[in-house]
């Protein structure tokens, strides 16, 4: 009989900035027991980036903002999904007064692998993902 795999934890928020700590708190609380503590702050930097992004670029006011959390691979996966289409890229240069545009650097910092992946119906997903050998 095969090994039956973790089922992903799955949370929806509204578009709304409030949900950014929501989210966070989510993924903290998930993460709380387990070898996958010690990627608490990481994946607490990155749900925070993604969610935020998505609140501000990827959604309406009625919108939901999906959150999904699951290990595979040797690592913590976390997506965070919105109906928007434009595509979020990493600016390299943000300029030295800039009070935001350096959220995705500091994922593609931190993360092991990270991508933009559309979804099927509208929309698309941020996946990125950290080692469960990464964190401190």
């Amino acid at each position: 009989m095969p090994d039956i795999p973790i089922v992903p934890a799955v949370w929806r928020f509204p578009a709304h900035p409030a949900s950014v700590g929501q989210a966070r708190h989510a993924v903290a609380e998930a993460l709380a027991y387990g070898p996958a503590s010690r990627l608490g702050a990481e994946l607490g930097l990155i749900t925070s980036e993604l969610v935020t992004n998505a609140v501000r670029y990827g959604t309406c006011a009625e919108d939901l903002v999906e959150l999904v959390l699951w290990p595979a691979d040797g690592h913590y996966w976390l997506a965070v999904s919105d109906p928007g289409a434009v595509r979020p890229a990493v600016d390299r240069r943000p300029p030295p007064d800039a009070e935001s545009g350096r959220g995705l650097l500091l994922v593609d910092t931190l993360a092991a692998a990270w991508a933009v992946v559309p979804r099927a119906h509208r929309g698309k997903s941020v996946v990125a993902g950290l080692a469960l050998g990464h964190g401190g």
